[in-house]
Parts: C-alpha cells; structure tokens; sequence
C-alpha cells in the first residue's frame, strides 16, 4: 500500500513545484538587482556609503513591516490568489521607477524598492512553507535547495543585465563629473537616471503576466489542507512562545539574511574601492550567487543521505567565519575572492534552518513561518551598519561584522534542534 501511494504523491508534487520554482526565479531576480542599484544610485543621486544601502533597507524592512500581515492576508484569500498579488505589489514597485528616473529623487526610488519587497514578503510567506510541506520534513533542506538554485541563477543573471545597462561606462563617468560645471553635472546625472526606465518597465510587464498565469494556474492550497495535519501534529507547546527553537531561528535568520545580503549587495561597491574598474566590478555579485549555487548541489547530493541539516548548518557558519576573516586580511582580488566564496557558506543556512526552526510547531507553522519572514528584515539593517562603518573605518574592515553572525549560526547548528532551553 506504500509503494502505491507513493508515485501519487510525487506526481502530484511536480507541477507545483515547477511553478514555485518560477516564483523563486522572480524572487532573485528583482532581489539581486540591488547589488546594482546601491552604486548606481550612489553615482546618480551622489550619495554616501550609508545613504547608498538604505536601497537594502527600504526593500527588506518590508519583510518585517509586512510579515505578520502577509500571514493573515493569506489565510483570508488562500496562498494562490495571494502569490498572484504579491507579483501585482512588485509590479507596482518596479512602475514607480519609472517617475523616480525622470525626477532623479532618491526617495522615490525607495519608495519603490519598499513596495518590491511588500510584494516579496508575500510571496516568500507562502512560498516556503509551501515547499517545507511538499515531502517529508527531513528532506526539506533538499527542496528549498532546488528553489534556492532557481533563485541563484536568476539573481547570477539580473546585475549582468542591470550592470551592463546601468552601469555601463560608470568609470569614465565619475571620472569626468568631477570636471563639470553644475548645469552639465545635472544634465549628465539625468541622462544615467534615465537608464532604468526601459528595463523596469519590462519588469513590469513581466510581472503582470505572471500573475495572470498564477491566478489562473492549478496550483493546490496545500497550506490549507495542511493545517488540520498540522493541528494534530502539534505537542511541543500550547503557544508560540512555548517553541525556542523558532525563536533562535528567527534571531539566528535575521543574521544570516544580514549576512547573505551584505555578501552579494556590498561586493561591487567594495571591488570599486579596491581600485577594480565597475566595469568588471559589476560581475562580482554574480560570482558569489554561482558560489551559492555550488552550495545548493552539494546539499540536494548530500541532504540528508551524507549530511543532517543540523551538520550542514554546523559547517556553513565555519566556513563563513574563515571566509570573513580572509577578506579583511587580504587585499585586491584576493580579498573580493574570499567575499564572493562567502556564497557557498551561505548556500546551506537557509534551506537547512528553515525546516529546523518549524520542527514540532504543528498548528503555529504558519504564524512561525510569518515570524522567519520578519527576520529577513536582517537584511535592512546589517547592510545599513556596514555602510555606516564602511564611512567611518573603511569598506574592508566594516566586514568585521560578518564574525559574530556566523558564530551565532553555529551555536543555532547544536541547539535549535530542541525545544528546550536554547540560551
């Protein structure tokens, strides 16, 4: 009876997962797109280092504003119809570049990465529980890896398009205003604003026909037909607060996604002030998603035939303590190298600490799934402290920051499994 009722589930398992997949193409492209925008902004809206990562801010501080709201949006309208208009959100933040562009204000330009993130944080909401409830939990790690891939190749492929539109000639540029008068300065800061209009509004269009084709699409409520399972399921405590492993998880994500963010976001920028050209520059963020990409094969191999999650979250949060050290002891290059390599650290975090942090949750999964979304809002904050220290020290050691957050994923690694007592 087992093995018949196996091949139903699988098969019934694959269309859903193409499409989520889909979603999380679109979640790294429009995510990554701002590894180019923090120095293109700098240059367009002449912006410190600090002023410049408030684009991270303004677009994952919308993942804390929106989670717990995305949560109870998609228990009243159910995950397919809600995922259809978190893409509509994007849309209408993508659009609003386009008067960002002609009036080169910085505000409006995170007005619309604020609304792109809203638009995200539902679509993440539902669309990783989504995958954590598609099997069985110990090879979870394995699925949200696979998403992660789809996720990583769009984001590889969004700075080369951006950067090849965006930032193309930027050295010349910077090199030549500082030559200008004031009329030619504007005249000129105008003309590369103008660069984005065109491939926002493909974005947009984009987006839109996505989400005809999600709402249109037979994608299953799994999460609603999950919920009476889960309630069942549910031992470990009889409030969210009885959980401590979600608790640490969410503290434990919040400085991962800090980290994560600071990782791909920050590297052009910090490849311009180890005197690299943009030019090439501008390849750097792709380097370190194809990075974590190695790292999502190595968990669908190993996860969790060779690995558990727990070990694979253990060894990940080493890597990324050597990795970070290494980039603030070398320089050029080499020091780029090691950031980039912080990819393939980061790889495993997400997908192993997803399933651990929602272990035993059984009826709250979906409000614990809600509160891991607002930890994305590390990558708001750490990004902003990096470039805050980046003007006072230097963009080299302001990644001093990096070494307390993987020592924090690696005491997550032995004790967020339990729900005891984790501190």
């Amino acid at each position: 009876m087992y093995n018949s009722a196996q091949p139903t589930q699988i098969k019934s398992s694959v269309n859903p997962l193409v499409i989520i997949g889909a979603l999380f193409f679109i979640f790294g492209f429009i995510t990554w797109l701002n590894s180019v925008l923090i120095p293109y902004l700098k240059i367009a809206c002449e912006l410190s280092n600090f002023e410049s990562y408030l684009v991270a801010f303004a677009f994952y501080i919308a993942y804390f504003v929106m989670a717990i709201p995305s949560g109870w949006l998609l228990q009243k309208i159910g995950f397919k119809s809600g995922m259809s208009l978190g893409l509509i959100i994007i849309a209408v933040g993508a659009i609003i570049f386009i008067p960002a562009a002609l009036t080169r204000l910085y505000s409006v330009f995170l007005v619309g990465l604020f609304i792109q993130g809203t638009g995200l944080a539902i679509l993440q909401t539902a669309s990783n529980p989504y995958v954590t409830v598609l099997g069985p939990i110990e090879s979870a790690a394995k699925r949200i890896s696979i998403m992660g891939i789809c996720n990583k190749v769009a984001g590889g492929i969004a700075p080369i398009i951006l950067g090849a539109i965006a930032l193309q000639g930027a050295d010349k540029l910077v090199t030549s205003l500082q030559s200008m008068n004031e009329i030619q300065k504007e005249t000129t800061l105008d003309q590369l604003a103008s660069r984005v209009i065109l491939p926002y509004i493909v974005i947009t269009i984009v987006l839109l026909l996505l989400a005809i084709s999600i709402y249109y699409s037979k994608l299953p409520e799994v999460g609603n037909q999950n919920s009476d399972k889960n309630d069942d399921s549910n031992v470990g405590g009889i409030s969210i607060f009885d959980f401590p492993n979600l608790w640490l998880g969410v503290f434990t994500l919040f400085l991962y996604v800090g980290a994560e963010v600071l990782a791909g976001d920050s590297i052009i920028s910090y490849g311009a002030s180890q005197h690299i050209e943009l030019s090439t520059a501008k390849y750097f963020t792709t380097a370190t998603l194809f990075a974590m990409i190695i790292g999502y094969l190595i968990g669908i191999v190993c996860i969790p035939k060779y690995l558990t999650q727990e070990s694979a979250l253990r060894y990940s949060a080493i890597l990324g303590v050597i990795f970070s050290l290494l980039v603030v002891f070398t320089d050029g290059y080499l020091s780029v190298l090691f950031l980039s390599l912080l990819g393939l650290a980061n790889a495993l975090v997400w997908p192993a600490l997803w399933p651990i942090a929602l272990n035993g949750l059984g009826r709250f999964t979906k409000l614990g799934a809600s509160l891991l979304i607002m930890g994305i809002a590390g990558g708001a904050l750490i990004p902003l402290l990096y470039g805050k220290f980046a003007d006072q020290f230097s963009p080299q050691q302001a990644y001093w920051i990096l070494v307390p957050s993987y020592l924090i994923i690696f005491y997550y690694s032995s004790k967020g499994k339990s729900n005891e007592e984790v501190i």
